[in-house]
Formats: C-alpha cells, structure tokens, sequence
C-alpha cells in the first residue's frame, strides 16, 4: 500500500464550553471550566510546532497539520482572533467550527484576512427543524451568518447530525445549502453523551444509516459535494473483500491521527470520546500520544470487540469510537472498543 506523501495531523482545539445556544443532541455538558489563558495557549502551540518539526526530524516524514478551532461558541472567547493569529503565523491550515449565529460581515472578513481554509457551520434541518433542537430564531441567525461568511470568500460547510429528528429532511438540506451556495455538505451521525444522552431513542438503525447514506451519496448538485468524516460511511467507496491489514492509517482519527484538547487543557482521542488521557498544563503532548495506555489500546486490532474485531476494513475504518463508547455506556458498560452499533458493513 503506497502512503501519501504527507501525513495529516488535525488537532481540534475547543477554546471554550460557552455556547449562547441549547442544543438538544450536544455532546458537551456547558458545565464552567478553567479555561486556558491566551499565555497558556500561545505555549501550546509552541509544543505542536516543536512536536511535530521533532517527528518530522526523527521520521522523515512530513506532517500536513490542521487544526479545527472551535467551542462551545468560539466566537465567544474575546481574543478568539487573536488566537487564530497564532496559529496562522506557524502556517497552519485553520478551519473553524461554528453555529453560525454571531458571525456578522465584520467578523467574515476577519476570517478571510486571517486565511482560514473554511468554516463549518452546523445546520440541523429546515426552520423549523433546526430551530426545534437548537433554539427559536437559530436558523436565521445561522443562515445570516453562512451569507456573510460566503460574501467573504470563505469556503463553507453545512453540518447536520443525524437522528430521528432530522434524517427525512436531509434532502431538503442539501437543497437549502445549493440555493446559499454553500460549497459542501457535510453529515455526522448523533453521538449519545453529554446532553445527547437523553436522544438515545432518537438515534438511526443499522439499515436508516446505510438508505440514508446511499441516498445522501447519489445526489448530484452541481457546485455541492456531499461529505462526511464517518468512518462506515467511506467504506461504502470501497471495494468489499480486500483485507487492509490490522495497522491503522485511516477511519477514525481518534489514536490514529489527532488529538482533541478541551477548553481547561483536557487532552482527550476525540471530543465526542470524552475519555482524559492527560492535560496540556502538566503533560506533554509528545509523550501522551507515545505513552498513552489509551491510545495504545484504540490501535490494537485484537483488543476491539464484537464485528471490529473480526473486520477486514479495521485498518481504515474502526468504526466510530465515540458513538461505540457512548453506545456501550447507555447498556451499563464502559468500553471504548466495543462494535459500533450502526455499523452496516457486512463481514
């Protein structure tokens, strides 16, 4: 298997757990935390520069890192932009994930001044969907933001979470982000934890992810492309019956490819895998990604449970950690190596 030149290294850094909305599916608690100061931060990303130009020098490879910024509400934290400053002096792809509602024309070119490669913008259903899981006058304030955004040259994504309450009206929403002239689509699926938990009954079966993905994939609109970070989902493009060993190189980033620091430093796989492998105010990131018992585990093949462990595709799929966990925690156990239940692929 020939490996691509440069290797992707994202870090999603969570500034804050302020949000002004409410959101019924969220993952995250809200709950006050200490968060980092812009010295404590501007520290961090001194530590990733010389993690990875380290790794590069030690390796010979070369590492093609992004970071997706985000909240909470970023927007919130009031030298947001001046972070964002920091980071791009070091050359950094930035994206920033966002619920679209305090984004005015002002701030849209600030973005782009910056170079942020792209902005997500999350986007639950038509108005009266969205507004019912995120909270009355959400969509107009999204929408008016993603226009701005768009009238500054930025790139844009639409990010709906699927569930119940939404997936019939997944082909209103690809409708919806052509007429804005949103450049993408992007689908996640619900991850039960955090408010979420109390969706458990609202998440899709098996055979609705696979109809729901299929369709999703067979559109074609021109000037928008359909995307989704689910590791399931990409085995759908691929052929079925080759095996892709038991190293991971793809699929779930969580161990593989990134890390996810919190608001109070919290070092965890993936945001929506809220398990503490460290924190940045007294651990190096080096040395939890090379020593993390954590980590160590999510790369094993033969410690994963149920069809992963029996998968031909785990190298590049995995399954959703996070949704696996979550899953695995409403039935009363605590195993972030479990099968991941919507999981459609035949073994």
């Amino acid at each position: 298997m020939a490996l691509a030149q440069d290797f992707d290294f994202l870090i999603q850094w969570h500034l804050t757990e302020k949000c002004n909305l409410h959101c019924r599916h969220c993952y995250q608690s809200g709950k006050k935390v200490r968060e980092l100061s812009l010295a404590e931060i501007r520290e961090v990303i001194t530590e990733i520069a010389d993690m990875l130009a380290g790794w590069q020098s030690i390796h010979g490879v070369t590492f093609s890192p992004s970071f997706n910024i985000t909240g909470g509400e970023p927007f919130l934290r009031s030298d947001f932009f001046t972070i964002l400053e920091e980071l791009a002096a070091c050359g950094y792809d930035l994206f920033v994930l966002s619920n679209g509602t305090l984004i005015d024309a002002d701030k849209a070119a600030r973005l782009a001044e910056l170079g942020v490669a792209g902005v997500q913008v999350s986007m639950e259903g038509p108005e009266q969907v969205h507004n019912q899981i995120r909270g009355r006058g959400s969509f107009a304030a999204a929408v008016s933001g993603v226009k701005n955004l768009l009238r500054a040259g930025l790139p844009v994504t639409l990010n709906v979470t699927l569930s119940r309450f939404n997936a019939r009206h997944v082909r209103e929403m690809a409708g919806l982000a052509a007429s804005l002239g949103v450049q993408r689509l992007g689908v996640t699926r619900l991850v039960p934890s955090g408010r979420g938990r109390e969706m458990l009954t609202q998440m899709l079966t098996t055979g609705e992810v696979r109809q729901l993905y299929q369709e999703l994939f067979a559109l074609a609109i021109p000037g928008l492309t359909i995307v989704t970070g689910d590791p399931v989902a990409a085995q759908m493009s691929l052929e079925a019956g080759v095996d892709q060993g038991c190293t991971p190189y793809g699929g779930c980033a969580a161990g593989v490819s990134g890390l996810t620091i919190l608001a109070d430093g919290t070092i965890v796989p993936c945001r929506r895998l809220d398990i503490p492998l460290g924190n940045v105010r007294s651990d190096a990131l080096r040395e939890v990604w090379a020593t993390s018992p954590i980590l160590a585990r999510l790369r094993e093949k033969n410690l994963y449970g149920g069809k992963c462990a029996g998968c031909e595709r785990w190298g590049g799929c995995r399954g959703c950690r996070a949704i696996a966990y979550a899953w695995s925690v409403a039935q009363g156990e605590d195993d972030f190596l479990a099968a991941d239940p919507q999981c459609f692929l035949k073994l």
